[in-house]
């Protein structure tokens, strides 16, 4: 049985209409494969763009940060030292008073008759000298004079050694001394100095910690004392 042309037509019509419908399928799936690739690589590119901008911001975060805590840290450390500074300047001051009452010391005659005693008694056992120079200012000359005798005593009940005192009368101590005298031994190589400046300085450095105690109060950043 033979097909005719319109059969022919018909089937070969079926037929590209078949493949036409396959075809378009194809396209229709392989454009939704591609859109769906597309949307998977635009999510993965906007994904890592997005952590760029983080990791970013938190770099710039961190680094704000930072310069907020040196900062925080130079004024901190500014304002200390500003405070050491004045606290420093009102300890200078402080002595600077304590020197210009030096000169009290020598107007109650008993009192300083007792401190030179002393200041000439710590001279001889720190030069332990067999003969010792004393110089004092002139208008104390008398007055150390006058402790010599009970100064020797002591040392030579201490010592058990015999100790010859002499007085400078020609080299006296400049007016910018508040009193005390100054020792040497007879070659002049040994030197005490035990004037009032020198006590009143040497105190000070001994007993720094306690002034700054008494003037500004403990420190609450010091967990550990001396």
């Amino acid at each position: 049985m033979s097909i005719n042309d319109a059969e022919v037509k018909k089937q070969i019509a079926h037929m590209m209409a078949f493949i036409e419908q396959e075809a378009k399928e194809k396209s229709e799936e392989i454009d939704a494969k591609a859109e769906e690739e597309f949307n998977i690589e635009k999510g993965r590119l906007v994904q890592n763009e997005r952590l760029k901008i983080m990791n970013v911001y938190e770099r710039k975060e961190k680094q704000v940060e930072l310069r907020k805590k040196i900062q925080r840290s130079n004024l901190l450390n500014q304002s200390r030292l500003k405070i050491l500074k004045a606290q420093d300047d009102h300890v200078k001051c402080v002595l600077e008073e304590c020197r210009e009452q030096l000169g009290s010391v020598t107007k109650d005659s008993a009192k300083y008759k007792e401190v030179l005693q002393g200041l000439m008694t710590q001279g001889l056992f720190q030069l332990l000298e067999p003969k010792v120079i004393i110089c004092c200012r002139q208008q104390d000359l008398d007055l150390v004079k006058s402790v010599k005798d009970a100064a020797i005593e002591v040392y030579k009940k201490a010592t058990k050694k015999d100790i010859e005192i002499i007085f400078d009368e020609q080299n006296f101590l400049g007016q910018d001394c508040s009193g005390g005298i100054e020792m040497l031994s007879k070659g002049g190589k040994i030197k005490v100095v035990n004037t009032l400046e020198s006590r009143l300085e040497m105190m000070s450095r001994q007993m720094m910690p306690e002034i700054r105690v008494m003037l500004f109060g403990r420190n609450k950043g010091r967990h550990f004392m001396d």
